[in-house]
Formats: structure tokens, C-alpha cells, sequence
């Protein structure tokens, strides 16, 4: 239950009765200090100034009307007019009680309103074909992995996109390249078993050859004209590319499947048909032999309109042609109620333009909701992008192993009584959810310092910390001897600790609300943190297995025990972090 709600609709409720206009929020969130109880109520403050009213003879007309029974045991005003609520300790119990039940049933938390239930698509990852990935993929990937499973248990139906980049004039001089190295017999699997240095050497053919420059030119053209011969070399290109790609997602623990690759090419066909709609709608106009859109709506301060090329001079087509048939795709065949991209901020000025034209040119309609969410820089110690010592990208992959790696020299320090077999599982848990938690906890429009030291640390908000504490609480049921699911009574809370832990666990639905509103992981990573602190604060003040626990007690806590850890995994699982039993 979103406990939130339910009392924003009761004090909405209440100010209806007390004639407050319905256009008026209750504004209900929670308390920041216990003192001052579980949630505040602020909409009496607005709503007596638009009312010409004291805010406390309002505050006190909503509370006469206010039914709270069996909800909250006190309500009071403070200051100018806020209210505050203390909830029924009875309450918080019930509620916990009923959300172990659908645990133990496995029948999860969620119960969407299919009024509100919309299909989204999350556009993310997007790498480049021509070469491999590297670190600057990373933010986008795991942020819109984290958004789309969040977006998915929350009941929409989510259809993930990845606009892969498999079209365009480097194209020519690769398939180039690789028809001269089959030709000297060498498989595809092996010419491109090392993307990076295949793409430096046929870059190097290119600027030293002649002959092969002006070839992988022609093949550009025959390519894109549907020459057989250069498409075959393309699709060997693409698949033995995709395949490293998908090796990435799976070491990532990414839900992206082959299912989800929408690449450039596949609105090839719809290139000329969106430049000859803008010439017809008058949108599109020639100048100096391109075809350009000019946008008075992104005009510059001067009032110079924002130019969007969609054909160049000699008959190209350009990212903006391909985005804006990608968009009408998603408009009419997948009928998005709305698209996310998670694209890095540079893109800023190309994302608002697509995005302005599209709707102009009615290939979206008005309703549908385009949001581009950028992201800051992974920032190296130094202060600087992130690369390798001597100046290069770092690949992903590579980046992936050092972190299993190191996680591993850790692991073994400090869980000697692991099988070889579960220090390996440990390690890759460990390194992979570490990579992905240093960045998901950061504010997705920052950039941040990737520090392995920082993110690999038991300590503070970091996912090894959040594994460990999810092992803890496990090890509880092991230590008893029972199934975390087939426990009886009755949950009471009767300890501020209890109390503490009990009503933050219940606001996870609340969370998950705030961070698929904003797109921002990090909220959710705050909160897990949190529920690890209260967890041991639970834990040190209210004694579980102990001989001189009530029976009663004991199976209440390990309840309260058992919620707490399955708030942690499905947590960690939405992030896309993985939990284990021992650590």
C-alpha cells in the first residue's frame, strides 16, 4: 500500500469538506523528524492564501473533518498551518503483516490500475557497431536497464529499444577491409575477434591507399543500394558485432536481448519518404544543395532559427533523418504513450531539435510524451574523462574483468570458508554490482569520479555494503533453522526501531514511484541505504533469536526480518544488481 496516498486522499477529502477548492493539493509527505511524526500534510499553507485565510483556521477546519480512524493515532498542527500525523503503530503491523503474506505467497507487491498501465519505450545503450564498447556506454545502458525494470514491475509495458549504429559511410571501409581479409582466408569470427584494432587498421588501409579508399567509398554506395555482395560482408560485420555486444549485456547482468536492436538500417527505407513529407508540408527547404529544416522555435538569442540537415548535398541522409523516422516507428507501429532515451548530455541541442520537428511535422501526436534524460561524465581521479594511462578509451569489457577481479582478491581476504565454486559467483556479483551501484547512486545528471576503492568498499553506500547486509539478514533464517516464507502469527511493532524499519519498508512502492516520475536510480539507491541502516538499528535493539524472546516476538521480528531482505533483493534486482545467500 502507498501509504502516502492513502492519506493524500483522506486530507484531500477532508479540504474538499472544508471548502477548499479541489484544484488544491494536501501536498503529504513524509516527515523529516520523528518529533514531528510520520508525514506532514502542507497544502493547508497554499490553500489559505488563495483563500484569504489565516493557514492555522484552515489547518484546523480540514483536521475537524479529517477521518483517520485506525489510520492515525494523533494528528496535530504545528507552526503556520502544517499538519502532522502519527500513525497507529496497529496500523503499520496490519500492513506489514498483509505485505509478508503476498511475499509468502509470491505474489509480489504490485497491483497496477490499468487506467494509469502505459506502453514506454526506453531507448538505451545504443552502441556504435564499427567498433567495441567502451566506458562511455555504460551510463546509458545501466541507467536505462535500472528505469526499464523498474517501469516494468511497476505493470506499464515497457518495449526497450536499442538503436544500434549499423549504417554509414565507415561501413564502406570495413566490409572492405573484411573482404580482403577473407579473402586471405581468414574466418569473420577471427578477422574480428578484436573490434578496436580491426577498425584501426582498416582506418589506417583508408588514409594510406588509394585504391582501397576509393573501393570502400564505392561500397558505401552499393551498400546502401542494396548490392548483395556488400550487404552479405555488412551482415557478417553486424552479427559477429552484435555478438560482442550481447557478451557485454550478459557480464552486465543488462536485460537488452537481441529482440530489443533496432538499428539505423532498419528505417532506411523510410529516409526519402520523411524528406519528401517535410518538402511537401513546406517544413524543409533547399539551401546551398542540402535539405534543411529551420526551426524558429530553437531560434538563438540574435533570432536566428535552429537548422536541422536532413539530406545532405550529395543525397546522404544525417542522425536527425534517422531519429525522426525511429520516433514515427515508435508513434505508429509500436504506439508508445511515451519514449525515454537516456542519451549523454552533449546530445542536448540534436534531442530538442528531433524532438520539435517531429511533433511540427505530426509524425508524433501531441499526447505522446518524449523525454530526453541525459547524464554527466564518468570522470577518471584526476578530475578528467575516463580513460586508460596512456590516454586511450577503456573498453568495456576490459573494465568489467578488472572489477571481477578485484573483487575477487577481496573476497577471498574475507570469506575464507567459500567453495572456489561460490568465490567465483561472490567475485562476479560483487565487481559487476559494484560498477553499476557507483553509478546508479549518483544524481544521473551528474558526473562522477570513478574511484575502485570507493566502490568496491563494505562501507557506506556502496553495493558490496547492500549485498552484505542482504547476507546478513539471510543468515538469520540459517543460524534458526527456518524458511523465511513459513512463518506464523502475527506481525507487532511495540520498539521506535520496529517502527523505524516497518514504515520504511512500506514506503518502497512510494519510492519506486519517484524514481520512474524523475528517472533518477539514485532515489531508489538512497533508500536501500537507508533500509540497511534501519535494519541494523532494528537488529541491535530488538534481539530476534535470543532465549528470552517470546516465541511470538521471535516469529514477528523474523517476519519484519524477512521483508526487509526482500525489499533489499528486489531492490538490488530493479538496479540490476544481484544478491547471494553467503558472502
Amino acid at each position: 500500500m502507498n501509504i502516502a496516498q492513502l492519506l493524500d486522499n483522506k486530507i484531500r477529502n477532508a479540504m474538499t469538506a472544508a471548502g477548499v477548492p479541489e484544484n488544491l493539493p494536501a501536498l503529504v509527505v513524509p516527515s523529516t523528524n520523528v518529533r514531528f511524526g510520520d508525514y506532514q500534510a502542507n497544502g493547508a499553507l497554499g490553500a489559505a492564501k488563495k483563500m484569504g485565510m489565516p493557514p492555522r483556521d484552515l489547518a484546523d477546519a480540514i483536521t475537524a473533518h479529517l477521518d483517520l480512524e485506525g489510520i492515525a493515532h494523533q494528528t496535530e498542527i504545528a507552526g503556520p498551518g502544517f499538519i502532522n500525523i502519527h500513525l497507529s503503530w496497529a496500523f503499520l503491523a496490519s500492513l506489514a503483516g498483509d505485505l509478508y503474506q503476498n511475499v509468502r505467497a509470491q505474489q509480489g507487491r504490485r497491483a497496477p490500475d490499468p487506467d494509469k498501465v502505459q506502453t514506454i519505450v526506453v531507448d538505451y545503450s545504443s552502441p556504435n557497431l564499427a567498433k567495441e564498447m567502451h566506458v562511455g556506454h555504460l551510463r546509458s545502458t545501466i541507467i536505462g536497464d535500472a528505469v526499464a525494470r523498474i517501469l516494468e514491475y511497476q505493470g506499464h509495458r515497457v518495449i526497450r529499444q536499442n538503436h544500434m549504429g549499423d549504417w554509414g559511410t565507415q561501413f564502406g571501409m570495413l566490409i572492405a577491409e573484411l573482404e580482403e581479409h577473407l579473402g586471405q582466408g581468414e574466418q569473420p569470427e577471427l578477422a574480428l575477434h578484436d573490434l578496436e584494432r580491426f577498425y584501426q587498421q582498416a582506418k589506417t588501409h583508408f588514409d594510406t591507399d588509394a585504391d582501397f579508399a576509393n573501393k570502400a567509398r564505392e561500397y558505401v554506395v552499393k551498400l546502401q543500394s542494396g548490392d548483395s555482395h556488400c550487404q552479405q560482408l555488412w551482415q557478417q560485420f553486424i552479427d559477429i558485432s552484435i555478438a560482442h555486444s550481447e557478451a557485454i549485456y550478459r557480464q552486465l547482468n543488462v536485460t537488452l536481448q537481441a529482440q530489443d536492436i533496432r538499428p539505423e538500417s532498419a528505417y532506411n527505407d523510410d529516409l526519402a519518404l520523411i524528406v519528401s513529407e517535410l518538402k511537401a508540408s513546406g517544413l524543409a527547404v533547399e539551401d546551398a544543395g542540402a535539405t534543411v529544416v529551420f526551426l524558429d522555435e530553437l531560434a538563438d538569442k540574435k533570432g536566428n532559427p535552429s537548422p536541422v540537415i536532413v539530406q545532405k548535398s550529395d543525397g546522404g541522409y544525417l542522425y536527425a533523418t534517422t531519429d525522426l523516422a525511429a520516433l514515427r516507428y515508435r508513434a505508429d507501429v509500436l504506439k508508445a504513450d511515451a519514449v525515454l532515451y537516456f542519451i549523454d548530455a552533449r546530445q542536448s541541442l540534436h534531442m530538442n531539435q528531433v524532438f520539435t520537428l517531429a511533433r511540427k511535422a505530426g509524425f508524433v501526436g501531441a499526447n505522446m510524451d518524449l523525454q530526453y534524460l541525459p547524464f554527466g561524465t564518468m570522470m577518471g581521479e584526476d578530475g578528467k574523462p575516463f580513460k586508460t594511462r596512456s590516454g586511450g578509451t577503456v573498453k568495456l569489457n576490459e573494465l568489467l574483468l578488472e572489477a571481477i577481479d578485484r573483487a575477487g582478491r577481496l573476497v577471498a581476504e574475507r570469506s575464507a570458508d567459500l567453495s572456489d565454486e561460490e568465490r567465483s559467483e561472490v567475485a562476479h556479483k560483487v565487481g559487476i554490482g559494484a560498477v553499476k551501484y557507483a553509478d546508479l547512486s549518483i544524481t544521473r545528471t551528474n558526473d562522477y569520479v570513478f574511484s575502485w576503492e570507493q566502490m568496491l568498499s563494505f562501507e557506506g553506500n556502496t553495493a558490496p555494503y547492500l549485498q552484505y547486509a542482504y547476507t546478513r539478514v539471510r543468515s538469520l533464517f540459517r543460524r534458526a533453522g527456518l524458511d523465511s516464507t513459513g512463518l506464523s502469527g502475527d506481525v507487532v511493532v511495540s520498539a521506535d526501531a520496529e517502527k523505524a524499519l516497518v514504515l520504511h519498508i512500506l514506503e518502497f512502492e512510494a519510492t519506486l514511484g519517484q524514481v520512474s516520475e524523475k528517472a533518477l536510480p539514485h532515489i531508489l539507491c538512497t533508500y536501500l541505504y537507508d533500509l540497511a541502516s534501519k535494519f541494523m538499528s532494528f537488529y541491535e535493539q530488538c534481539p530476534v533469536l535470543g532465549k528470552d524472546v517470546d516465541e511470538a516476538i521471535r516469529n514477528s521480528r523474523l517476519q519484519i526480518c524477512a521483508l526487509a531482505a526482500e525489499t533489499i533483493r528486489t531492490g538490488l534486482e530493479l538496479l540490476g544488481i544481484e544478491t547471494m545467500e553467503r558472502m
